[in-house]
Parts: C-alpha cells; sequence; structure tokens
C-alpha cells in the first residue's frame, strides 16, 4: 500500500468516498424533511473527511488486505465508510443522551 499523503488523487478520494457515503446514507433511510436531509449530508460529509483516513487504515489492518491496496482506495474506502456510519452513530449517542438526561434531570 502507497503513503496516503504522496498520491495526488488521494484527496479527491477522499471527497468521492465521504459523497458516496453520505449519499447512501439519505438512500438507505429516507429523511423526514429537507432540513434533516441537508443535516445528513454535511454531517456525512464532514465525518468521510475528517476520519476517512484512519477508518481506512483501520479497515485495511483489520481485514488484512493492506498489500492489494493503493493509497487512493484507502480512501476512498475508508471515507465511504466513515460518512455512511457517522449518522447512525450520532443518532444512538443521541439516544443515549436523551435517555440518561431524563434520569439525571427528574424525568
Amino acid at each position: 500500500m502507497s503513503d496516503l499523503g504522496s498520491d495526488p488523487g488521494v484527496g479527491v478520494a477522499k471527497v468521492l468516498g465521504a459523497t458516496a457515503g453520505a449519499g447512501v446514507s439519505l438512500i438507505y433511510l429516507l429523511p423526514k424533511s429537507r432540513h434533516e436531509a441537508a443535516s445528513r449530508f454535511l454531517t456525512g460529509l464532514a465525518c468521510g473527511l475528517i476520519f476517512g483516513g484512519p477508518t481506512g487504515l483501520w479497515l485495511v489492518e483489520r481485514l488484512g488486505i493492506g498489500d492489494g491496496l493503493s493509497g487512493r482506495e484507502v480512501m476512498l474506502t475508508g471515507s465511504a465508510a466513515a460518512s455512511l456510519c457517522a449518522w447512525w452513530v450520532l443518532g444512538m449517542l443521541a439516544r443515549v443522551a436523551e435517555r440518561y438526561g431524563k434520569r439525571a434531570g427528574g424525568g
């Protein structure tokens, strides 16, 4: 696997992966409003751009497939995975906060 920082196409792969993951998350569970759609898309896009590299490296290491992938492929996969999972993780955290927030507030 090549170095993620030396390949000029890695940045493009990061943006494409994050966009694809955010789009799939919208298709998988349709939003109720335009506001929700925009919020979910931008959240997924931001998480894909921020966490794409570490997620891609983690996936490659976990699956043991680093020898056969280029830096672009690792970044594309990682960005798409991070973007796709972002809304689900934030949803779970919101439910946990809501559940424990009610208990702490006496309700």
